[in-house]
């Protein structure tokens, strides 16, 4: 299965397809590229020059990148394409009253990810005004046992997420990161009974988020919504209700539109 290329090194194996190398293109940039460099893509995904620049240009007249006087970035038709995934634009579409209502309420950054693999990418965000400038951005992926909305779709997913992050090791991305299997699993048992998900510092210093989970009809997390702020100044357990409330509200009108 393709993954993102390393941004640190040409992949192992190249894709032999054409597909695959297109893909192995294009998930060459990362968060903060603006723009990449025909050189730089070549050190990245390992393509030969010749190659990517074959690539590139029919990928130009797609309008799927862009070429600049000093790079390339990537293009409009991509976005295009992502807002007509039929999945997120319903759960987007659901879930957009209940986050504005969130936002209004608290002025802190709420999120609403989804699972992609070991990881969670997030589908929308709305910027605090006061708190912590979050890492996250809307398309960004966390690893899935850090982070508030992470823990939530463990807690209520099938057992073979939590399998499969398990087996992919519980990396420390901040001090208070949860690595050992014993201590995540009790925490998932906590939050399956509580119904919220709380983060202490486990994803960055100083920040904290409650979440919760949004349920299909067989009560399967398929979502999570969290509130984010710092430690020092946001209480998820007063906020803890609110958004339980708003994950609530977003899994009924999900589960209406498939009645």
């Amino acid at each position: 299965m393709p993954t993102a290329a390393d941004p640190d090194g040409p992949r192992n194996v190249l894709p032999q397809s054409v597909v695959g190398r297109v893909l192995t293109l294009l998930t060459a940039f990362r968060p903060g590229d603006a723009e990449l460099t025909l050189a730089e893509l070549h050190r990245r995904t390992g393509i030969a020059k010749p190659t990517a620049h074959r690539l590139l240009a029919e990928l130009d007249g797609w309008d799927v990148i862009e070429r600049t006087p000093t790079g390339i970035r990537l293009g409009m038709r991509l976005f295009e394409l992502g807002q007509l995934v039929p999945r997120q634009r319903g759960l987007l579409e659901a879930a957009a009253p209940f986050l504005t209502d969130l936002f209004e309420a608290t002025h802190e950054t709420v999120h609403l990810a989804v699972p992609d693999g070991v990881e969670v990418v997030y589908v929308q965000k709305l910027d605090g005004r006061r708190g912590p400038r979050v890492p996250s951005r809307v398309g960004g992926r966390m690893p899935m046992h850090c982070t508030g909305v992470g823990k939530a779709l463990l807690a209520f997913g099938p057992s073979e997420r939590l399998a499969a992050v398990l087996d992919a090791g519980l990396t420390r991305i901040a001090p208070r990161t949860i690595i050992t299997p014993g201590r995540l699993n009790a925490e998932l048992v906590a939050i399956r009974e509580s119904g919220v998900a709380l983060e202490r510092e486990e994803s960055g210093a100083g920040v904290t988020c409650v979440a919760a989970p949004v349920l299909d009809v067989d009560g399967a997390a398929v979502a999570a919504i969290s509130i984010t702020g710092w430690v020092n100044r946001l209480d998820p357990d007063r906020l803890a209700p609110a958004v339980r409330t708003a994950a609530l509200g977003v899994s009924r009108v999900l589960r209406g539109r498939r009645d």
